[in-house]
């Protein structure tokens, strides 16, 4: 199997980076002022839809989705789809120049097209359960390029189980709390903090209190880093924060939308696909 570092980085490398080198951040900070949120309806629950140019359907950037088994209660993997991953890849195609598949896809660990997308997702990990043919192929992806992004957990116990379960994919290999200077929090939008993105009902609950944690074991959001041995960031962490939420629910409530969506869970998110692509 062909290294993801090869071949999808180096495509992806020239590509991106000459899609947002010609955003400049106030661009793109206009950019996003303009927006709207999307509103529910119609089969795509009213996200638009765009054509990809068949010569190059294989040289566009896909939200891909992993399908996992939880311990506990099945189909954790599923939260916020599809409205998450839609409206995601419209904004990624909509604030950049960057080329997206408008309709992203679901894949398990197992699947072997896993190694033609360099970049997956995994949301509500607080019960995972990796399978051993899951945990060898996903220790092989991110080993060969491959970068995942794990969203949507809060409070220790949850994140107890995350880090067992990337033990068993990394036994030698620790998460580290990336530091607010880290690139991946200014390499397009320049974040002031490191954001916490409640679910849409937290921020409607406490609205004005500055209230967004979840559970009080989950006061402050943690973004860590797992790296290959070129330290090279293999894994970004996000807990105690729901970005997915952010991208969901954008069109349900202008307060969350101008507060969560706009504000925090969008540049993040964009943030964290341009690095992932560049590096």
């Amino acid at each position: 199997m062909a290294s993801l570092t090869g071949w999808w980085k180096q495509r992806y490398h020239w590509g991106l980076f000459a899609a947002l080198a010609c955003l400049s951040l106030a661009a793109v900070g206009d950019a996003q002022r303009r927006t709207q949120p999307v509103v529910s309806g119609g089969d795509r629950n009213g996200v638009p839809e765009w054509s990809i140019n068949p010569a190059f359907q294989k040289d566009v950037f896909t939200f891909v989705r992993i399908k996992y088994n939880s311990f506990r209660r099945w189909g954790r993997w599923s939260t916020d789809y599809p409205d998450s991953d839609l409206n995601f890849s419209y904004r990624l195609q909509q604030l950049t120049s960057l080329k997206v598949d408008p309709n992203g896809r679901i894949l398990e660990l197992t699947d072997p097209a896993l190694f033609d997308y360099p970049f997956i997702y995994i949301i509500e990990p607080g019960e995972l359960e990796f399978e051993q043919e899951e945990i060898v192929a996903l220790r092989r992806y991110l080993l060969n390029g491959g970068f995942l992004m794990v969203d949507d957990f809060w409070g220790e116990a949850e994140y107890e189980n995350l880090y067992y379960q990337m033990k068993l994919v990394f036994p030698d290999r620790e998460p580290s709390e990336l530091p607010l200077e880290h690139p991946i929090f200014h390499c397009v939008y320049d974040l002031p903090e490191k954001p916490q993105i409640p679910s849409i009902g937290v921020a409607q609950a406490y609205q004005g209190t500055g209230r967004t944690w979840e559970r009080e074991d989950a006061r402050e959001p943690h973004y860590k880093g797992i790296f290959d041995d070129k330290g090279r960031m293999m894994v970004m962490i996000c807990h105690n924060t729901d970005l997915g939420d952010g991208w969901e629910r954008e069109g349900d409530d202008p307060y969350y939308f101008r507060e969560f969506s706009e504000k925090r869970a969008y540049p993040l998110g964009i943030n964290i696909v341009f690095y992932a692509m560049t590096h």
